[in-house]
């Protein structure tokens, strides 16, 4: 294949964790419509991904190693699109990737609760091997993106490979629209250790009522989620809302008084520009990664440090000057308003 062949037939490489849609799933379906929004032909490969036990990541790894993509029933594929661990392995003469994020147990998840890596011989070696490869396999991009900043300091960190982070709109982004400043707060995300929400469940704890707290999302760790409420006393004001169509996300996101989204070390996150794109302030914390790339405290948001009464602090300002609310939201707005795909496509497909 020439180097300088025109690109027209495109496959979109994706690990798949099976019955999980959150960011990653969204953010390669939307890349696929965009693409073939703009005439491209597209298609979707996708392996199952299974991340334990720890000492199978080699062989998962390895599967997609042995995929070649460069022709698909005799056609040449024009271009493939490596999007996260570890699909970037799969062999093509003419491979970008936009890093959603890679395998974040082995990297900067190492060392904290959220992460099954521990300092013993074998996850050290695991980790360091996981490493190599992934500079190896990224080394053989053409050019390599990342979805933000975060996730581009990681990966000259960990990897010395040098990545342009590239800024989407989320997925809901056309059908977003602001509404009243109602009575309830929201949280959006998978109920997963790492996304934290239990430190909006326990800050209700310090917001006075009627201000209520709707859930939105599931996952392994709703029980404790549900557990924390109790815990809190605050049970009869926190709503466990679940995964609701996406009409019904749109209404909850219109009609929020502001968006409460402060995980660890979040690669993007979706959800601080669907909060700005329906007109709400973000709180946020001071260790939350790639929120902090757009929420600016005082101007469209707040930063806090990641313990429930600062955060309930800051919404509690919020519930007491609707005002308030209005102005850092509108702000947001505009800030999320200059995220557009035509810039992001044409670097992709370049």
């Amino acid at each position: 294949m020439l180097p300088d062949t025109p690109v027209r037939r495109i496959v979109v490489a994706d690990a798949q964790v099976p019955f999980v849609v959150g960011g990653a799933e969204l953010h390669v379906r939307t890349l696929i419509d965009q693409l073939r929004h703009r005439g491209y032909e597209v298609d979707r490969v996708a392996v199952p991904f299974k991340p334990y036990p720890k000492s199978e990541l080699l062989a998962q790894a390895a599967a997609w190693r042995l995929l070649d993509l460069s022709t698909s029933n005799a056609q040449p594929i024009d271009l493939v699109i490596a999007t996260r661990f570890p699909s970037y392995f799969v062999r093509h003469p003419r491979k970008v990737a936009w890093i959603i994020h890679q395998h974040r147990a082995a990297y900067e998840l190492c060392g904290t609760p959220y992460s099954d890596f521990e300092h013993t011989e074998a996850d050290v070696g695991l980790r360091r091997r996981l490493i190599e490869l992934d500079r190896r396999v990224l080394d053989e991009c053409r050019r390599v993106f990342a979805n933000a900043q975060n996730t581009a300091r990681r990966l000259e960190k960990f990897n010395g490979v040098t990545a342009q982070p590239l800024y989407h709109p989320p997925p809901l982004a056309e059908r977003l629209h602001d509404g009243e400043y109602g009575d309830y707060v929201l949280v959006v995300g998978r109920l997963e250790a790492v996304k934290r929400a239990d430190l909006a469940i326990r800050a209700m704890r310090h917001v006075p009522p009627p201000l209520r707290l709707i859930v939105v999302g599931d996952g392994s760790q709703r029980h404790l989620a549900e557990q924390a409420a109790t815990e809190a006393g605050v049970a009869d004001r926190v709503v466990f809302a679940g995964s609701p169509a996406r009409d019904a996300l749109v209404d909850l996101y219109a009609g929020a008084l502001a968006v409460v989204y402060a995980p660890f070390d979040e690669d993007y996150g979706y959800v601080t520009l669907e909060a700005f794109l329906s007109g709400k302030p973000v709180v946020t914390a001071t260790d939350s990664g790639g929120t902090l790339e757009f929420v600016r405290d005082g101007e469209n948001g707040f930063i806090c440090i990641p313990k429930p009464d600062a955060i309930g602090a800051a919404v509690a300002r919020l519930a007491a000057d609707r005002s308030l609310a209005r102005r850092l939201g509108e702000r947001g707005r505009t800030r999320a308003a200059q995220i557009t795909w035509d810039g992001v496509v044409e670097q992709l497909v370049g």
